[in-house]
């Protein structure tokens, strides 16, 4: 029988309120919340702690505070890596992002999926899909990406976007929906 962790991070229906989630979670919030209350120039603290936070982390990055996410381990992220003020990470599903990637402030990525009926949601019954971001890619501030979204490599995502559509390699997307505007190279 599989557990409701193994259920989440498989996409299958989970129990959100699983006390062995929550606990998981909970210590995870403790790590968050030492990590936020490091003083700005404490910077080899927060590497040694964002290195024991994340699944994985690259050389040279860096994760402009606060940062927020719900458990953290399932989290990769590569080499030469820059997030801004704000960054949020809702890693019920693993989220993976590639080298040379940097995000500007207020960057929000969702992994978990909520019911639409109302009955259902209240179960605490949900799934969650994961995230991924490709090499060499910059995304704007206030930018949302939705649960099971790809974004390619070489891409940029403009400001205020909302990703509900996975984007291709080399262009540029923007707006509400988001939606390739020009492709590079062509």
């Amino acid at each position: 029988m599989q557990s409701e962790k193994e259920k989440m991070l498989l996409g299958k229906p989970y129990d959100a309120s699983n006390a062995d989630l929550l606990e998981e979670m909970n210590r995870s919030r403790v790590l968050m919340r030492q990590y936020n209350q490091l003083q700005p120039n404490q910077t080899h603290e927060q590497k040694v702690l964002i290195q024991k936070i994340l699944g994985k982390i690259g050389s040279n990055f860096e994760i402009v505070q606060p940062f927020y996410f719900d458990f953290g381990t399932h989290i990769e992220i590569g080499d030469h890596f820059f997030s801004n003020f704000n960054f949020t990470v809702l890693d019920e599903a693993k989220v993976i992002i590639g080298n040379n990637v940097f995000m500007g402030p207020n960057v929000n990525i969702y992994t978990a999926i909520h019911p639409i009926d109302p009955v259902e949601r209240n179960s605490m019954i949900q799934t969650a899909q994961p995230v991924t971001i490709g090499n060499n890619v910059w995304i704007g501030g206030n930018v949302v990406i939705l649960p099971g979204i790809s974004i390619g490599n070489n891409v940029t995502i403009g400001a205020g976007s909302v990703v509900t559509k996975s984007i291709p390699d080399d262009c540029i997307a923007v707006g509400n929906p988001c939606r390739v505007i020009r492709h590079l190279h062509s």
